[in-house]
Parts: structure tokens; sequence; C-alpha cells
């Protein structure tokens, strides 16, 4: 993924907390894809979804809730 100069602006799960929660973060700079990353390992790598297969993931995941 590349980066602007202050790297790219991420916005965390809205299912975070601060206990250490399994969490997410992701991107909307780069269009078509979503950057993911692990919101306690910011450093760690960053995995890139199409947009459609993650907006499937996501809907999948709220149908279960």
């Amino acid at each position: 993924m590349r980066a602007g100069v202050n790297g790219p602006s991420w916005r965390k799960s809205s299912y975070s907390n601060g206990e250490g929660g399994d969490c997410v973060e992701v991107s909307d700079e780069l269009p078509g894809t979503v950057p993911v990353r692990d919101s306690k390992l910011t450093d760690s790598p960053v995995l890139v979804f199409p947009a459609a297969a993650w907006s499937h993931f996501v809907g999948q995941i709220k149908n279960r809730a």
C-alpha cells in the first residue's frame, strides 16, 4: 500500500474499545480497495481487499448480528 507523506488516514471499528479487544482499522483513501490493519499493531502488515469483497464481508457479519 502506498501512503502519502503523513501516511493514510485510518478509522477504527465502531466496536473498538480501550480494553484491548480484537479491532480493525480501515482506510478510505484508495478507490476500489479497502486497506485493513490491526488497530493494536499499527506497524503490522496491511491487508488490501477489493471494495466489493469487503462490502460483502461486512454485510454478512451484520446479517449474523
